[in-house]
């Protein structure tokens, strides 16, 4: 697999920031043969395929523009194409304008039959719509603008050879003060994977589901519980209650393993929920088990609560399997206030997560309300799991009030809740960031809960999608939850599960969050094949697929994964599983040890003093600039225990900003200067 690692440095110089690019520093590619479209490539609006010349809007004037017009989007589409020697990553941005709408228009760009949508701000003047990162596949790419919602001003499509940017900003310190050890180790490690590798990761079922029947019952003569082959079960003496025919039975018992077994009042037997049921099912596959484990504290609603047993599950897999534990939290509560009275159960039927209730949210915040009261139930309940986490020693990755912004806004204004999915975003950001606000101080000062890694959903339907951000200070790590198994692919295929890796929605998290946090996909259908996220350089933190229900398998269906992609990531270098992670996880000893995989940073610092002149470039030494010398820094990035750069081939290779070390960067330098971009080196950023 060291080849995954040079090819992600020769296609550092291919990659895309969705963050705003200088056009003065994107690099243009060179032509392996006369059909290559050289880049950046620029395009007139007015010179695409079915485009219109236009002067004016309506009479209205966007002066400025260059060429003889611009383009505007009305009753169809238009097109152009590009040629690429092979599968890549492209930015597109737009010079245009937008005179139509105030609060935005949903526009649409096709690139090879896949669609690339972003809501595009009101401007009357000539404005750059960078429209994100999309895939290129070797040979001729049709770039289409649809007219679907339409409307927009186009002077000019400027089409870019992607430039990744750097993710080791990305912040390893908890944002709570006091986090414990634990926790602090856990960030730590989790930072020295990231951009690496990826670790892998599933999420178990919870409150129920897959149960599986047993041949157990309740012996009221001999006070036993007992199956069918005589080995008997453990149970709490407290625990035995009387049927209404007047039959005795207990409510749960375990065998020695711990393993707990419900009473079935239908049946009069017990059955238990097989929550290891994904993680049987991969291990079977992929002789591996994932090095996260997903787990949800929904089962604590005050409406129905009951102990499902969670958190000692996740104590004995930080524990007994030296693994990770994340958990979310599908908390419920009552559809119609009126049906609950504080502290007593409510029907399942009547509770819900989602925006359908006349539970006011941001009555949370308010004391006196039935809001108020149940929401610090709520907290109450959740603290008390995870008092067991912190006292056993165990960190959460924790995401509670989780996908907040759900679908884009019905309304003019794309910050108000209403395309949310859930409860408590259904009343916009505002209200949104002060119960999450509520949540964090409640549990960290009231309860004195500090074991917790906080990771917050965001999606990225369009620039106000950053506004669900609650802040560097309140989040540790951002999120997106990808189920996108039947549509919208970009990898080409027609047939089979979506193994996108989604690069553009990647940059896009990276770029609400200015690159400080990490970025990891807590939820996911499909799992990415590991070709796309080489392809795509999407370098999630981590990935974590849904549990299987019987109408969406999405780990064992095949609608879903792909098994022999999913078990070629997980056998590869590049993906991390529990038999991989460091013996001393949480431990002091953990903190900046990376994997034992074969990893290779990005950048190299020149440190060797040498003597002689510095011909800023010759990495090769053969007293000229040329991309060869290109090849030869990207070689020794890649493959640095078999093509390293040593001495003065070190020091020139250091062509751009002259000290910061020896990274794609000045390889990219080179690519400028042979492309007569630049006409010098060394090159200094502004």
């Amino acid at each position: 697999m060291k080849n995954r690692f040079f090819k992600k440095g020769l296609s550092v110089l291919s990659a895309a920031a969705l963050t705003a690019v200088s056009f003065a520093c994107v690099m243009p590619s060179y032509a392996a043969d006369g059909d290559t479209t050289v880049f950046p490539y620029r395009i007139e609006g007015e010179d695409m395929q079915d485009a219109t010349l236009w002067t004016s809007i309506y009479k209205d004037e966007v002066p400025g523009y260059s060429g003889e017009g611009f383009a505007y989007i009305t009753g169809g589409p238009m097109s152009f194409t590009v040629n690429v020697p092979e599968d890549a990553m492209y930015s597109i941005v737009v010079r245009g304008a937008q005179i139509l709408d105030e609060g935005g228009r949903f526009q649409t760009i096709e690139v090879n039959g896949s669609e690339y949508s972003k809501t595009v701000p009101y401007s009357a003047e000539w404005t750059d719509y960078d429209f994100g990162m999309v895939r290129l596949k070797k040979g001729e790419n049709t770039i289409r603008f649809l007219n679907k919602y339409g409307y927009m001003a186009i002077d000019y499509v400027t089409v870019s050879e992607a430039v990744f940017p750097d993710l080791s900003m990305a912040d390893d310190t908890p944002i709570d003060p006091d986090a414990t050890p634990e926790t602090k180790a856990l960030m730590k490690y989790l930072k020295s994977v990231y951009g690496k590798n990826i670790l892998s990761g599933q999420q178990e079922i919870y409150g129920g589901g897959h149960s599986v029947e047993t041949t157990i019952r309740y012996d009221a003569a001999s006070n036993k519980c007992v199956d069918s082959s005589g080995k008997e079960y453990s149970f709490d003496e407290a625990d035995i209650s009387t049927a209404d025919d007047g039959s005795k039975f207990v409510w749960k018992c375990f065998d020695e393993e711990g393993q707990q077994y419900n009473y079935n009042s239908q049946n009069r037997n017990y059955s238990y929920n097989d929550y290891n049921y994904e993680i049987k099912y991969i291990y079977n596959l992929t002789g591996k088990k994932p090095a996260i484990h997903g787990y949800d504290f929904g089962s604590y609603c005050p409406c129905y609560a009951w102990d499902d047993g969670v958190a000692q599950r996740m104590i004995d897999w930080a524990t007994k399997e030296n693994g990770i534990v994340t958990a979310s939290w599908h908390i419920n509560v009552p559809k119609t206030m009126a049906d609950y009275t504080l502290g007593e159960p409510l029907e399942f039927e009547k509770t819900t997560y989602t925006p359908q209730t006349d539970f006011v949210t941001a009555n949370c915040m308010i004391e006196g309300t039935a809001e108020y009261d149940y929401f610090q139930l709520c907290m109450e309940n959740l603290a008390a799991e995870l008092l067991k986490l912190q006292e056993a020693g165990v960190p959460v990755i924790f995401r509670p009030f989780h996908e907040a912004e759900g679908n884009p806004s019905k309304t003019s204004d794309p910050v108000d809740g209403s395309g949310a999915w859930f409860w408590w975003s259904k009343e916009g950001t505002k209200v949104y960031h002060e119960l999450w606000s509520l949540l964090q101080d409640t549990l960290m000062n009231k309860y004195g809960l500090h074991n917790l890694i906080w990771e917050q959903n965001l999606y990225a339907w369009s620039d106000a999608s950053a506004e669900w951000y609650s802040g560097d200070d309140k989040v540790d790590i951002v999120g997106y939850d990808k189920y996108n198994v039947k549509y919208n692919r970009h990898d080409g295929k027609t047939s089979g599960p979506n193994e996108d890796a989604e690069a553009g929605l990647f940059y896009s998290l990276y770029n609400w969050v200015k690159g400080r946090k990490m970025v990891a996909m807590p939820e996911n259908d499909t799992v990415p094949s590991l070709t796309n996220l080489q392809v795509e350089h999407a370098d999630w933190l981590y990935f974590c697929p849904w549990y299987d229900s019987s109408e969406e398998p999405f780990v064992s269906g095949e609608n879903y994964q792909n098994a022999e992609s999913f078990t070629e990531l997980y056998q590869s270098e590049y993906c991390i599983t529990l038999d991989e992670l460091p013996a001393d996880l949480y431990g002091s000893s953990s903190e900046g040890t990376t994997t034992a995989k074969t990893t290779t940073t990005a950048k190299t610092t020149a440190t060797t003093t040498v003597s002689g002149d510095v011909l800023y470039g010759d990495a090769n030494l053969d007293k000229k600039v040329t991309v060869a010398d290109a090849v030869a820094i990207l070689q020794h990035i890649a493959l640095n225990d078999k093509y390293g750069l040593e001495g003065q081939a070190l020091v020139n290779a250091d062509c751009c900003n002259p000290g910061d070390g020896v990274s794609a960067k000045d390889a990219l330098s080179i690519q400028k200067l042979d492309a007569k971009v630049i006409t010098g080196l060394p090159e200094l950023s502004e």
